[in-house]
């Protein structure tokens, strides 16, 4: 059986042509998903539009989307209770210099949901959070070291490549391995008494072990140090009191944004007032810190996700589709695993042979592409709220077409 027919990309071509010339992200960087070792040609670029579980590329072809903006959307795409939200703001004006009654609205509703939230500092981006969150550490503690996991962002302290970054940035900054306990106290034990915050995401395709997340926490207070909570993709998915209420872990300082407002620009830093009262003796500012249409996308999303209804469907529908996936790859002559949380799922390959390894893997995703369903290769899937079990069929339906092509491309 032979795979799926190539797509029609030639108007998505067309503008990748036309933007290279003039946006410097896709002339030097390249597109992330092209740079993800995708077929070239075999992936769409620009999209046109996008409506519940679904996008379209520019040249007509819809796909069921599980990319969804990096995690940016939980709801579904273009959700008309925040749709009206953010019109209602925008008509009244939502750059006006004062502060709009949303803000408020915005901080009691997160103050409300997210445990040990006791005060609330609104910014734009998660990189924002995440370093403000580190700032407001040292300031609290009079600290300067950082232990970090996970991607936190790109600012200098944290940043991935090394291009354009100060070594001395990054001096203060350590890591550790994930889920190991010993690895973390060696790390603490390195520089006594000199750590101002352990920073982490609470996971990333390899879930929490039992107990590690409250054993992590309890080692940076046994250290003098503040645990903070990174929870850019697990915020708002997982559970309406995100990592905390789920793994029932207890942190000084948590960052939010992603899906906050369902795609709309917005950060949060929420924790103790004893640790926030830090914030009148540091500078960080931005003049759309006060813009009132992402708050009013907040408060809209969040109160949609409040009850906790949507999230328990989303997480049902993650388990089907991860439970789908296992079948398939155990019918298939292809090794892999299927990782990651229900809302957050992944797949990865793992033949002991790279370069077969890696024609099974870019054969799946340009087999899953031409078939209608957005995936990411080497990221977190997600899964929206707009998803029905008729979407989880015809994922699997894709992703069933994915496995014969890898097993195809890896032994053919």
């Amino acid at each position: 059986m032979t795979g799926a027919a190539p797509l029609d990309l030639s108007e998505s071509a067309a503008l990748r042509r036309r933007a290279v010339a003039v946006d410097a992200t896709l002339a030097y960087e390249g597109y992330v998903l092209q740079r993800d070792r995708l077929v070239d040609g075999a992936y769409p670029l620009f999209g046109e539009r996008a409506s519940g579980a679904h996008v379209w590329d520019v040249d007509g072809n819809r796909y069921l989307d599980l990319i969804l903006a990096y995690g940016t959307i939980i709801l579904g795409h273009a959700d008309p209770v925040v749709s009206e939200a953010v019109v209602r703001e925008i008509r009244d004006g939502f750059a006006i210099t004062l502060r709009k009654r949303v803000q408020v609205e915005l901080a009691e509703l997160l103050t409300a949901m997210i445990p040990h939230a006791e005060k609330v500092f609104l910014l734009k981006t998660g990189s924002d959070a995440t370093s403000a969150a580190v700032r407001l550490s040292r300031v609290h503690t009079g600290r300067d070291r950082v232990i970090r996991w996970g991607y936190n962002g790109w600012h200098d302290w944290c940043a991935t490549r090394p291009g354009g970054v100060p070594p001395e940035a990054q001096a203060v900054v350590d890591t550790f391995d994930y889920n190991d306990l010993d690895s973390l106290r060696r790390v603490f034990e390195k520089h006594p008494g000199q750590t101002a915050c352990l920073l982490m995401m609470p996971f990333e395709v390899e879930p929490p072990a039992p107990g590690f997340l409250a054993g992590a926490a309890e080692l940076a207070r046994e250290h003098g140090a503040l645990f903070v909570l990174d929870e850019m993709r697990s915020g708002f998915r997982m559970a309406p009191g995100g990592a905390q209420e789920r793994y029932d872990v207890r942190a000084d300082l948590v960052t939010f944004s992603k899906a906050m407002a369902n795609g709309y620009p917005i950060a949060a830093l929420v924790g103790r007032e004893e640790v926030m009262r830090a914030v009148g003796e540091v500078h960080i500012s931005s003049t759309f810190h006060v813009n009132g249409a992402e708050m009013a996308a907040a408060v809209a999303t969040i109160n949609q996700l409040r009850d906790g209804r949507l999230l328990t469907h989303v997480e049902r529908l993650g388990e089907r589709l991860q439970a789908g996936l296992r079948d398939q790859l155990a019918g298939h002559g292809v090794p892999g695993r299927v990782l990651g949380v229900p809302q957050m799922p992944f797949l990865r390959f793992t033949d002991p042979d790279e370069a077969t390894r890696t024609r099974a893997h870019d054969a799946f995703y340009t087999e899953t592409t031409r078939r209608g369903l957005l995936l990411h290769p080497n990221h977190h899937w997600y899964v929206s709220a707009a998803m029905t079990d008729d979407d989880v069929d015809a994922a699997l339906e894709a992703t069933a077409a994915g496995f014969r092509a890898a097993e195809r491309a890896a032994h053919g």
